[in-house]
């Protein structure tokens, strides 16, 4: 009995165009993402209403494309080109023959920054719409260092910079008194001095805009160093006077001119050398910020991008990067965030109930520890300092609370680095790299709005998987 095989035939031409709708199963990710933007009133498109020129890409489409090409690992323009030709779902998204050019695709990221933020407002919306995004309920805020597009070893530290800068400028000098003896002594013909002295020139311009960018930096960072140190001293104060023995050495005040050690990066300059992975390396990037769901969406409801090295200035505008798509009653943050000034101001005027740890606590519990009983919900009558802070979270509802912030955020974290592959900023520059975070956060929830509606047609919750079609 001989094999038989499937017959595949490459030749021979089809008598009936195919649809489009065939080519991927129902259900695919593609399909979801073409259906919904479509639902979404956008207004915010960036078009060429002058009707001159060649024919636009339709924006519906762009955006469908961008959305869905991150969300499955796919960030750069021309890996996205090359995609319309190669990959089925995105040749499904450009309705099998518009093919958009790299630079289209760069210049529509790059002018849509707007309508990025209205389509992540609107998605959400739509989620509450659909009942998976609960009315009322907490956030968890983080923060993860995402490169720069830039390297680290492209940059200059003050202390280099100052030392470099006084050696070019007598290299200069005494290039000028060469050039003054020109015309009364032979020079080597290498030695081209206006070539020389130019090239250096130039450096030194660099160098000390590098410089007076470090010390601007350091002096706006002053303030706020200066108003942690007041704190820190006035928090020991109290605390003696109470009778508490303090331990270890009263906090140095902040120095008045910049570190040594503190960097400008000549690539991009709004960049940082910040702490990365588990701290013992440091990487040229940004700290993005997101304050994810805990009631059991786990979308993003709310994302930003800053350049300070860790989360200490943070709380606040976490809480206020947050959409108002939802009634917020409480915010989850870790260590990193706590300070009794940025509490009081997120829960002044009815805002939410912080719980931000103030020390650090591993994985483990010990027995003494399960047995612990609560401490009594008592109604704070002061500052959230340290030690109220520290009760809140020892009640029931501190604990029961706090639980949610690792199994929220940081997933989070992991699904947009590993499984979307986004490690580094593509665009440069704080403006269009918060462009890019809004872009990123939007395909992510747009995978998860995917993933919980198929959930609940699987689950058989009909007004849902109803709404959802």
């Amino acid at each position: 009995m001989s094999s038989r095989f499937v017959t595949v035939d490459r030749d021979t031409p089809m008598l009936l165009p195919p649809s489009l709708q065939d080519w991927l199963p129902e259900g695919h990710l593609a399909h979801f993402v073409v259906e919904t933007v479509a639902l979404l009133p956008l207004h915010g498109f960036q078009v060429n209403t002058r009707g001159t020129g060649n024919a636009q890409m339709p924006p519906s489409m762009m955006l469908s494309l961008l959305i869905y090409n991150y969300a499955v690992g796919r960030m750069s323009s021309r890996q996205i080109e090359k995609a319309t030709y190669e990959d089925v779902a995105s040749r499904y998204i450009c309705g099998g023959s518009a093919h958009p050019d790299h630079d289209t695709i760069c210049a529509f990221r790059v002018q849509n920054a707007d309508l990025f933020q209205e389509s992540f407002v609107k998605v959400l919306e739509y989620a509450r719409e659909l009942g998976v995004l609960t009315k009322r309920g907490g956030v968890s805020t983080d923060g993860t260092k995402i490169g720069a597009n830039a390297s680290k070893h492209a940059a200059v530290s003050h202390g280099r910079a100052v030392e470099t800068i006084a050696e070019l400028e007598r290299e200069v000098q005494t290039l000028m008194a060469l050039a003054e003896q020109a015309d009364r002594e032979a020079r080597p013909e290498t030695l081209k001095i206006p070539d020389e002295i130019a090239r250096r020139e130039k450096r030194l311009a660099k160098l000390q805009q590098a410089k007076a960018v470090i010390e601007e930096r350091h002096a706006t960072r002053l303030t706020q160093k200066q108003q942690e140190y007041e704190a820190k001293m006035a928090e020991r104060k109290s605390r003696r006077d109470r009778g508490e023995r303090m331990g270890g050495h009263d906090p140095k005040p902040p120095a008045t001119t910049p570190e040594a050690t503190d960097q400008y990066n000549f690539t991009d300059p709004e960049s940082r050398i910040m702490k990365a992975g588990n701290g013992e390396h440091f990487e040229q990037s940004y700290n993005a910020q997101a304050a994810v769901d805990v009631e059991g969406s786990m979308l993003v409801l709310g994302a930003y991008v800053t350049d300070a090295p860790n989360d200490k200035q943070q709380l606040v505008a976490a809480v206020a990067s947050v959409v108002a798509v939802r009634e917020l009653t409480h915010v989850l943050a870790d260590t990193g965030y706590f300070s009794a000034e940025a509490v009081a101001t997120v829960e002044s005027n009815g805002g939410p109930t912080a719980y931000v740890a103030v020390e650090k606590t591993g994985h483990h519990r010990t027995v003494a520890e399960l047995l612990a009983v609560p401490e009594p919900e008592t109604p704070a009558t002061g500052p959230i300092d340290r030690d109220a802070m520290r009760r809140r979270l020892r009640t029931a509802a501190g604990r029961r609370a706090y639980k949610k912030r690792k199994e929220t955020v940081e997933p989070v974290f992991g699904i947009i680095k590993a499984t979307m592959g986004f490690r580094q900023f593509l665009l440069r520059g704080m403006r269009k790299v918060a462009l890019e975070w809004s872009l990123v956060t939007l395909a992510y929830n747009f995978r998860r709005l995917a993933r919980l509606i198929s959930a609940a047609t699987t689950h058989g919750h009909g007004d849902l998987a109803l709404q959802a079609a």
